[in-house]
């Protein structure tokens, strides 16, 4: 799902190729993306974007007359700019919206194309009429690169959950998904398990500074990346990135294999030497299957 850092290259590039831009059709094949019909989603073509901005997770496109299209691309989403009517691709195609170029109505500027990978279709698009209906996409939480040490412990410690669960909760931080909170986590050398109320002083700040610290370089890096093109390749698993995706991959930090405890569909990868005091966290399906042959420290699972 793209994160923080990756929603922000997008908002880079998006600016100045839509902001003052007119939109002059929506084009929807997906049946199952547009959640709203009042307004009817006619109602914004020929309308001028004003705005685009993020809201947590969700890109919000504002146009003139208090008009919002709040677009979630959940986990497979992606954009792409093409030229002006350029068709949505047969198979994974969802919609595009074809805009005039800033300025200029009568030049065709380009078509921004969704698409979502694989079978199920999540991404969803709402079109809202004033900022109180848009508030209601706001799932409350703080934004991590916005707030001080205090305002984040105060989120981060508010229940008794695990680390990795509180930074990807969205009532508390806005952006911080499963690759970025491994990736923060292992900056911290913090457990995924370690439950929040067990922090103290020490690990809150390293914590916080480990949140600022990845989201800024990461979005920093990636708008750089970005330039004056558009992002193609948003994808969870990156070269440069110490533990996220990187499972049985040595660690950048120490050399130790990264591991992972997978969950549904989700998987969490860490550092048994930098993050867990060399415990190995059981996995719920593998750990249940091997019992005693469960290696409990990465000295036992390097010595097997």
């Amino acid at each position: 799902m793209p994160e923080l850092p990756d929603l922000e290259a997008y908002l880079a590039a998006l600016r100045p190729r839509v902001i003052d831009a007119c939109l002059d059709r929506v084009r929807i094949t997906g049946v199952s993306l547009l959640r709203t019909y009042d307004p009817p989603i006619e109602r914004i073509e020929g309308s001028r974007i004003v705005e685009v901005s993020r809201l947590g997770k969700r890109l919000v496109f504002g146009f003139e007359h208090d008009r919002f299209l709040v677009l979630h691309l959940m986990i497979a989403g992606r954009l792409r700019w093409r030229d002006h009517g350029a068709k949505v691709p047969a198979k994974v195609g969802l919609a595009a919206f074809d805009v005039s170029a800033p300025g200029d109505p009568r030049t065709p500027g380009g078509s921004l194309v969704l698409t979502e990978a694989g079978s199920k279709r999540r991404a969803s698009l709402h079109l809202v009429a004033g900022r109180d209906a848009l508030a209601e996409h706001d799932r409350g939480g703080v934004e991590p690169l916005e707030v001080d040490r205090e305002t984040f412990a105060a989120q981060l410690t508010q229940e008794n959950r695990t680390l990795k669960r509180a930074l990807t909760d969205p009532r508390r931080f806005a952006g911080i998904g499963n690759a970025f909170s491994d990736e923060i986590l292992h900056t911290a050398g913090l457990s995924p398990v370690r439950r929040t109320h067990q922090l103290d002083d020490d690990a809150i700040g390293r914590l916080h500074q480990a949140t600022v610290q990845v989201l800024t370089g990461w979005r920093d890096h990636l708008v750089d990346e970005v330039a004056a093109g558009f992002p193609e390749r948003v994808t969870a698993f990156r070269e440069g990135f110490a533990v996220h995706g990187r499972y049985e991959r040595a660690c950048p930090t120490c050399g130790t294999s990264v591991q992972r405890i997978r969950y549904a569909s989700n998987e969490t990868n860490y550092c048994p030497r930098c993050q867990t005091e060399g415990k190995v966290l059981a996995d719920r399906s593998l750990s249940r299957l091997l019992r005693d042959d469960w290696p409990r420290t990465v000295d036992e699972l390097e010595g097997a």
